[in-house]
């Protein structure tokens, strides 16, 4: 009930999972600098405190003593100089995000705006407003002569503020430079891998699906979604208990990062259980909601560093598309080394009792680079580099997918004009693909390939 007295933006984070909202929070900037205020006032009533009630000027040398009128005047000037620092960093995030927009893309203001160190410059300076502003207001009136405490604390506060100013300049300007860029956008991509996916998914993953209940498959019942939006997150662990307890297998017909509308098939189940199944409880353990998120979605990282390459494309900034590339086949190898491919998630007696989407190495490989080449079919240098980087990853992942590196890069080249590419642009892209055919054991392919640049006459 009282959840509809507050308004929309507040009420979302009470809906949200435990899980969840403390990723949504953590992705505003009003959540760091509240800490920030909070502990600021927790510093007004310490330092009141100390010069006030415990009368610190008296155990003090007179060196640290400050005239009442002293102290009121410097305390009201700091207010104005922390506010005109505040309000120049804010205009600087500003032309920060607004610059992020126009030239990269918009998912990209969600990473600066997350980063704690913007967060904390952000805090800082709240904190130290509302700090001279309460101290201010609470020793207007005072009758005590000296303090000691309040012009120190403040002082403190107003170098604090000065150094953090400088520290934010900087940190936006070293976060702006597309190698940070992109690097910190491929190391938040493979947290997802590492501290998620693993966690979530890999303990229960399965190779040999072994029992999977076919006889009950003949009475399988399905459950739609109960709203639209986007998958966001699935409680894989108290499903799969959930699942054990009731007798059942569920199996999904949408994945993380998919967007459904209500009433779409969401998952089935079948079992010798099924038929005293509380559906309402496997929805509750799936989150949908209006947008996409990170927090079980590797697409979504991988999504902004390809919207990186091709907007850096658009606006003839080939070295940025190139880095995009090579952060890309980096996080291509930590889902080769991290994610098992197979779609079966058992419990602790090592019976299936969730089976996911089929995935593949060859789905990720397209959701990577694929956008990319879509758009860079023209541009033979961004199109050489993508041939590269497969040809790296093929050197360092197993073997056993070269087969679909090798086609995913020959299905690249097919699209190529080869009667207005330059001479020198055919000629190194004829090398990286020499080097892909030695690594994943296809020369004789290459040389068809070789033929159709140089046709014998």
């Amino acid at each position: 009930m009282l959840l509809k007295i507050l308004p929309i933006s507040l009420r979302k984070y009470f809906e949200m999972s435990k899980r969840q909202r403390k990723h949504e929070m953590q992705m505003t900037l009003w959540y760091m600098p509240l800490i920030y205020i909070a502990a600021s006032i927790l510093f007004v009533i310490a330092t009141l405190y100390l010069d006030l009630s415990f009368q610190l000027e008296q155990y003090t040398h007179e060196f640290f003593r400050i005239n009442a009128d002293i102290t009121r005047m410097l305390v009201s000037t700091l207010i104005g100089g922390i506010l005109t620092l505040s309000a120049f960093t804010l205009n600087s995030l500003l032309v920060v995000l607004t610059t992020f927009s126009g030239q990269f893309s918009p998912r990209m203001l969600l990473n600066f705006v997350a980063d704690k160190r913007t967060q904390h410059a952000l805090g800082i300076f709240n904190g130290n407003f509302v700090y001279v502003l309460l101290v201010f207001l609470f020793i207007g009136n005072t009758e005590y002569e000296y303090f000691v405490a309040v012009p120190t604390i403040t002082i403190l506060m107003a170098f604090t503020s000065s150094v953090t100013f400088i520290y934010f300049i900087n940190h936006a300007t070293t976060w702006m430079q597309v190698h940070n860029i992109t690097d910190s956008m491929k190391q938040s991509s493979e947290k997802i891998i590492n501290q998620t996916l693993r966690k979530d998914l890999e303990s229960y993953r399965c190779e040999n699906p072994g029992n999977l209940l076919e006889d009950y498959q003949e009475e399988t019942f399905h459950v739609g979604a109960v709203k639209s939006g986007y998958v966001q997150l699935v409680d894989y662990h108290t499903m799969i208990e959930e699942a054990r307890k009731d007798n059942i297998i569920v199996q999904f017909k949408a994945q993380v990062g998919d967007y459904i509308l209500r009433g779409n098939e969401l998952i089935t189940y079948w079992g010798p259980g099924s038929e005293h199944v509380d559906k309402e409880k496997y929805c509750r353990m799936i989150s949908i909601g209006y947008k996409e998120t990170e927090l079980q979605d590797l697409q979504m990282g991988m999504h902004k560093l390809a919207e990186i390459a091709i907007k850096s494309i658009s606006n003839d900034d080939p070295k940025t598309a190139s880095n995009a590339i090579y952060r890309m086949s980096e996080l291509m190898l930590t889902v080769e080394d991290y994610i098992t491919f197979t779609p079966y998630l058992m419990d602790k007696d090592e019976q299936v009792r969730v089976i996911l989407l089929s995935e593949s190495f060859e789905y990720y490989i397209y959701r990577g680079f694929g956008y990319i080449r879509h758009y860079a079919r023209d541009n033979h240098l961004i199109i050489t580099d993508l041939v590269g980087s497969i040809a790296s990853i093929a050197e360092s992942i197993d073997s056993s997918k070269h087969k679909m590196l090798w086609e995913f890069a020959c299905n690249t080249i097919d699209h190529i004009e080869e009667k207005v590419i330059y001479e020198l642009d055919k000629t190194f892209l004829l090398q990286e693909v020499e080097r892909l055919a030695l690594t994943t054991g296809h020369k004789l392919d290459y040389y068809h390939i070789h033929r159709r640049f140089y046709p014998v006459d």
